[in-house]
């Protein structure tokens, strides 16, 4: 029997690597499997909003039986929940521009008032209506950078326990993380998903 096929509404490939690890047993494809498709603009106001566009656009342009879709990004507290919903776009340039950038906007905010949450929203597309589930990681912003792993904002977020997010292990990250949360609530909803489908009858790969 084919494994059953989930599309993973992102070019990036590390998700796609986080979530084959937590479902070995079904096939994880992306939008790599289809450069011509440009997900739609992120203007909702909401990391849920967002992760359901962009799950039931897919869903609905490649008629595709099992979408999943993701969106998240960084509330700091004392800038009123900025960079938010525009994370990834905040600011012009690369992740260490953005990263710079917020480190200036942070310059004069004493340690006590740097509180901040990673957010992750995860929104699946199957029969029926969307499902979405949402994770969240709390911690601070430091003054400074710290660690060589992780990527965007993990080198300035401090945990409790005084680690950054780029100082974590694969696994430790995975374990921690808003992404790794919300993928835990949202495979057992994908498992039963695919169940149904393996007693009702096949779930075709659409991308062969």
């Amino acid at each position: 029997m084919n494994a059953p096929t989930l599309l993973v509404a992102t070019g990036n490939p590390g998700k796609a690597r986080e979530i084959q690890r937590a479902l070995p047993d079904v096939c994880v494809r992306t939008l790599a499997d289809h450069p011509g498709l440009e997900l739609p603009e992120e203007t909702a106001s909401t990391f849920a909003e967002n992760a359901r566009m962009k799950a039931t656009f897919v869903a609905q342009a490649l008629e595709a039986p099992a979408v999943l879709a993701d969106d998240s990004g960084l509330e700091v507290d004392a800038l009123g929940g900025a960079p938010g919903v525009r994370s990834a776009r905040w600011h012009p340039g690369t992740d260490a521009d953005r990263l710079h950038a917020l480190l200036a906007e942070l310059r004069n905010v004493p340690g006590d008032r740097r509180g901040a949450r990673f957010v992750c929203a995860m929104t699946f597309c199957g029969h029926g209506s969307p499902v979405g589930v949402e994770g969240s990681c709390s911690g601070r912003i430091l003054e400074a950078p710290r660690g060589r792993g992780g990527f965007g904002y993990d080198p300035v977020f401090e945990l409790p326990d005084g680690r950054t997010m780029a100082e974590l292990s694969t696994e430790e990250k995975n374990a921690l993380s808003h992404r790794g949360q919300a993928l835990r609530k949202i495979v057992p909803l994908l498992r039963a998903h695919f169940q149904s489908i393996a007693v009702g009858g096949p779930n075709p790969d659409p991308f062969r």
